[in-house]
């Protein structure tokens, strides 16, 4: 169960991408597990993967554009700079998830990256690091050989948090992981592994 299956032009897919083949075929086909680098591009999936949380990523796949505008394109500086009334004007956006926790989470992190940066480290550093050897990892045959939490994961969070990110655990660093390519978590079979 949970085996690569056929997409619409045939070719073999996770099973994820074709079960909302308008939204998932494009992301999975194009982004996910593909290598991503930049501040704004790693804020944005960091950003995303916490507001998910407890959500369908369909959800905020289908909202992204929104949040993209919602939150000037992801720049951390300008983000960091958000004050009470960029947050008011957040929770009145029925184009984002509007949840209070977690866009002041957004503003914290962003916050946090910057001050990263400022200490001579970059966000794209700091998540790359947390790696793993890519021969240590075999590719998934199934879903059920798909982890919700690595060690990488739980060690990633750790110093996420220690770095002053919040809403970060292991379980949204792990999905942003496979998100950003950190992680090959394309089933084996998969034509776009």
């Amino acid at each position: 169960m949970g085996e690569a299956v056929a997409g619409p032009d045939g070719k073999p897919r996770c099973p994820w991408a074709v079960s909302a083949p308008e939204d998932y075929l494009p992301y999975h086909d194009s982004e996910w597990g593909r290598p991503l680098h930049g501040e704004p591009e790693l804020f944005e999936r960091l950003t995303l993967e916490a507001f998910q949380s407890g959500l369908s990523w369909l959800t905020i796949l289908r909202k992204r554009e929104n949040f993209r505008r919602a939150f000037d394109g992801f720049d951390v500086d300008r983000v960091a700079d958000y004050d009470a009334k960029d947050v008011k004007r957040l929770l009145s956006d029925e184009g984002i998830i509007r949840n209070r926790k977690k866009i002041e989470a957004a503003i914290a992190n962003a916050k946090a990256a910057k001050v990263l940066r400022g200490a001579g480290e970059t966000l794209d550093e700091l998540i790359w690091s947390f790696a793993p050897e890519a021969k240590t990892r075999p590719a998934p045959r199934t879903l059920a050989d798909v982890p919700a939490t690595t060690p990488e994961s739980i060690a990633l969070a750790k110093e996420l948090k220690r770095s002053g990110f919040v809403f970060v655990g292991p379980t949204t660093a792990y999905a942003m992981m496979q998100a950003i390519g950190v992680v090959n978590d394309h089933l084996a079979d998969c034509a776009f592994r």
